[in-house]
């Protein structure tokens, strides 16, 4: 018998801790492990939820828009391309995580207002800083697989994210 998503969230929010490397061990088979390719921002260094997904580019208006909708301890994987060229998520959309209960944000692309935004209570990965900040037109998708870092990210799936890594698994590992 399963647990309902209230009853999964109860069991999150109660667990101390996770580790990425325990997981790999305990459940290797049933999980992608992400590139290691991204830099740890934000206060939470470890965070867990299920896959809510955007594909932008340079644009940063559909992300601002999601992440001022309620989170509920979901995790944000934005597929921005890898672009280096310019911001998509600074300490103002980190503190919107934080305030709507996003758990945290995969960006494949760069953040910038660094020092800030390692202040707030958010998990946050990305490729690197950028001083630039992104266009805001509001185009892109949501909720669709994206692809990076040698793994398929789908919504509905988990991740986990620590200090030694990203993983992802099909359903609740806990």
């Amino acid at each position: 018998m399963g647990l309902d998503s209230q009853q999964r969230q109860e069991t999150r929010n109660n667990m101390t801790s996770f580790a990425t490397a325990d997981l790999c061990d305990a459940h290797s088979e049933q999980l992608d492990i992400v590139a290691p390719m991204f830099m740890k921002f934000g206060a939470k260094t470890a965070f867990d939820g299920q896959i809510r997904t955007l594909k932008v580019f340079e644009d940063n208006a559909l992300l601002r828009q999601t992440l001022s909708t309620p989170g509920n301890g979901n995790v944000l994987v934005v597929d921005g391309g890898g672009s280096m060229r310019c911001a998509l998520v600074g300490d103002q959309l980190a503190l919107l995580a934080q305030q709507n209960n996003w758990s945290g944000v995969i960006v494949y692309g760069c953040v910038r207002d660094s020092d800030e935004i390692n202040k707030i209570d958010v998990g946050i990965r990305a490729l690197d800083t950028h001083p630039l900040r992104s266009l805001r037109k509001g185009s892109g998708d949501i909720d669709i697989p994206v692809v990076f870092g040698g793994v398929k990210f789908t919504p509905g799936q988990w991740l986990y994210a620590d200090a030694d890594g990203i993983v992802v698994a099909a359903a609740a590992l806990f």
